[in-house]
């Protein structure tokens, strides 16, 4: 761990007071309406920061979250609240994506992510291949499918920084999004999860 990210460790619980004090980055989107996606998560898919390529049909039945990350961030201590939060839903499939979209806050290697987030985090949930996940031509298929209304059903929200989490639904529907500054421990994701 670097300095800079030491430091942005022991600052993290001030950050998140702060931003929350602030309402920055703290946004919540649900689909109140129940809009079913045109087009099916499942038939897309996620390539692993090993290379493997995993259909997102596989997780058929089971709640996705998934989130944009960084390991050179404000929020990077959120890799451990959401090993605890796979901890504590094991059913729940979390999807890690980093991403250096966000102030060159992602700068490593698939390789060196991975062991950075297991040695300082003890991540054992997946992580996909870094990639990029605001809106272009570049843009991670799964983010495309979260931040597009035509295929989503509902939803337009990009990432709004690094953290940004999406939770999608047993049947495959987006059902909500939570900002940055929203904790994966808080109640509001562990009300969604449940």
């Amino acid at each position: 761990m670097t300095g800079r990210q030491s430091f942005l460790m022991k600052i993290y619980p001030l950050l998140m007071k702060a931003t929350r004090l602030l309402g920055t980055n703290s946004k919540i989107l649900r689909n109140d309406k129940g809009a079913r996606p045109p087009v099916p998560l499942a038939s897309l898919h996620v390539v692993s920061n090993t290379g493997d390529t995993i259909p997102l049909d596989r997780f058929a039945g089971r709640k996705l979250l998934l989130v944009n990350t960084a390991s050179d961030c404000g929020y990077t201590a959120q890799y451990a609240e959401l090993q605890q939060l796979q901890d504590r839903f094991p059913e729940l499939v979390i999807i890690g994506f980093p991403a250096n979209d966000f102030k060159e806050q992602e700068k490593g290697t698939d390789e060196e992510i991975a062991r950075f987030c297991q040695v300082n985090f003890g991540v054992r949930f997946m992580l996909a291949a870094k990639s990029s996940v605001v809106k272009g031509p570049q843009q991670n298929p799964v983010f495309r499918w979260l931040t597009d209304a035509a295929a989503n059903g509902w939803n337009e929200q990009p990432p709004e920084w690094n953290f940004s989490k999406y939770l999608v639904d047993e049947t495959g529907a987006l059902q909500c999004y939570f900002g940055p500054s929203v904790s994966p421990l808080g109640g509001k994701v562990i009300k969604a999860v449940q």
